[in-house]
C-alpha cells in the first residue's frame, strides 16, 4: 500500500515545462530520496505535492496521498493537510520562521490549529518540542525570537514545528545544506531519529549522495525535471546505470565524502 503516489506529474512556468512525467511512490514509514543538481526540479517536485507551487506554475497529472487526489483541491482542503498530515522542513532555516513571532508560538501554532490544544497545553508541549529535537534550555528557547538562535538551532525548530503533529508524510528540501558538516552530522542523525521514532514517511531531497546514503534506502536521480534512474541507493551508487547518475557517484568521490554503508 502507498501514501503517495505520484504519477505523470508535469509542471510548466510560462510555457516552459520545468518537471516532466515524474512518477514515485512512497509507502508508510517508508523512505526515498529524491537526488540531483540545483535547478533539477526537485524542489518543485516537492511543492507540488504540498500544492505550493509558486505564481504561475502549473502541475498536471496526478498526486494522490492515502489514496486523495490532491491536484485540483482547493487551498482550504490542501491547508488542512499541511502541517497536519503532510509536512516540509525547507532549506532555509530563517526563511522558514516568522521572525515577527517568537519560538514557542510558533512550536505551538501547529498543536492548536491541527490539534484542538488549548493556549496552556499548546505551550507546554512547545518546551517539550523544543526538548525533543535536543535544544538546549528548551524553556529559555521557546521565549526567544528567531534571530537570537543560531542557524543550526532554527533549523531544529523548524524540524519539530514540521513532526510536531506527527504527520504521515514528512518533505526535507535539503535541510542541512545551510549548516556546517558538524552540526549537519547532528542534524541528520536527530533527523533519522524522530522519523523512525514516529513511523513518518520520508521524502529527502538532496544533491549530495554521501549524505543520500547515510538515510534513505530508495533513490531517485532527477535531470533537466525528468527521472532518469531510480532504484535501491546501493545499486545507484555502485552499478549507476544512467551517465548523469555517473557523473554524480564520480564528483561524490572526487569530494572524497565517504559513508561507512557505501564508499564512494
Amino acid at each position: 500500500m502507498s501514501l503517495l503516489d505520484i504519477a505523470g506529474l508535469s509542471v510548466r512556468i510560462g510555457g516552459t515545462t520545468v518537471v516532466d512525467d515524474v512518477g514515485l511512490h512512497l509507502a508508510p514509514g517508508e523512505r526515498l530520496a529524491l537526488i540531483g543538481e540545483s535547478g533539477s526540479g526537485k524542489s518543485l517536485t516537492a511543492l507540488a505535492v504540498l500544492g505550493l507551487l509558486p505564481d504561475g506554475a502549473a502541475a498536471t497529472g496526478s498526486v494522490r496521498f492515502d489514496g486523495r487526489e490532491l491536484l485540483g483541491l482547493g487551498d482550504r482542503e490542501l491547508a488542512r493537510l499541511r502541517g497536519d498530515r503532510m509536512a516540509m522542513v525547507f532549506q532555509e532555516p530563517m526563511s522558514a520562521l516568522n521572525p515577527l513571532m517568537r519560538i514557542g508560538r510558533q512550536l505551538s501554532e501547529p498543536l492548536r490549529l491541527h490539534r484542538g490544544f488549548g493556549r496552556r497545553k499548546a505551550a507546554v508541549a512547545a518546551v517539550e518540542l523544543a526538548a525533543q529535537v535536543g535544544l538546549p534550555d528548551p524553556e529559555s528557547v521557546v521565549r526567544a525570537w528567531p534571530h537570537q538562535l543560531s542557524g543550526g538551532q532554527r533549523q531544529r525548530v523548524g524540524l519539530a514545528m514540521a513532526l510536531a503533529t506527527r504527520p504521515a508524510l514528512l518533505i526535507a528540501d535539503e535541510p542541512t545544506t545551510a549548516l556546517d558538516v558538524t552540526v549537519q552530522a547532528d542534524m541528520l542523525k536527530l533527523l533519522d531519529d524522530l522519523v523512525q521514532q514516529h513511523g513518518t514517511a520520508l521524502l529527502f531531497i538532496s544533491h549530495d549522495l554521501a549524505v543520500v546514503t547515510q538515510l534513505c534506502p530508495r533513490a531517485a536521480v532527477l535531470k533537466d525535471g525528468r527521472l532518469v534512474e531510480q532504484g535501491t541507493t546501493d545499486t545507484l551508487v555502485r552499478q549507476p546505470q544512467h551517465p548523469y547518475t555517473r557523473r554524480l557517484v564520480a564528483a561524490a568521490r572526487a569530494t572524497g565524502r565517504d559513508t561507512p554503508e557505501v564508499a564512494l
